[in-house]
């Protein structure tokens, strides 16, 4: 197993785009809605990490597991600091142990997806190959 910073940087940004553009550094929004936004969020991050890694599915895994993880670091503490600004350092403090929390499962569904990502880019790699019929 060895890292690729690359896929690890693309996943890094993938995560906090879908994380930015999910809605979850506004202030008072649903309380379902960081986790089910944390869930696609990870296994996005993870689809592209994944996808850049060549060396297999357990390296497209742990790479996505790390893009993920970082990006949910990130988006977190935009979520932290937009909460404690418009809502009170007492919200702000909840919503920061509610995220490490989430933090902790968001490598999941990032690894999840990085094995995704590495088994579809094996995929199209062996459609490539082929000759057209």
């Amino acid at each position: 197993m060895k890292f690729n910073m690359r896929a690890i940087a693309y996943g890094f940004i993938a995560t906090v785009v879908v994380g930015i553009l999910g809605g979850l550094t506004v202030p008072f929004t649903n309380v379902t809605l960081p986790t089910i936004g944390y869930i696609l969020t990870g296994i996005i991050g993870g689809l592209v990490a994944g996808y850049l890694v060549t060396t297999g599915m357990a390296d497209g895994a742990l790479n996505g597991l790390v893009g993920t993880t970082l990006g949910a670091i990130i988006v977190a503490i935009g979520l932290v600091i937009m909460n404690v600004l418009f809502a009170g350092v007492f919200f702000g403090l909840t919503v920061f142990s509610a995220a490490v929390v989430i933090i902790a499962l968001a490598g999941i569904p990032g690894a999840i997806g990085g094995a995704l990502g590495s088994m579809l880019h094996d995929r199209s790699a062996a459609r490539r190959t082929r000759p057209a019929a």
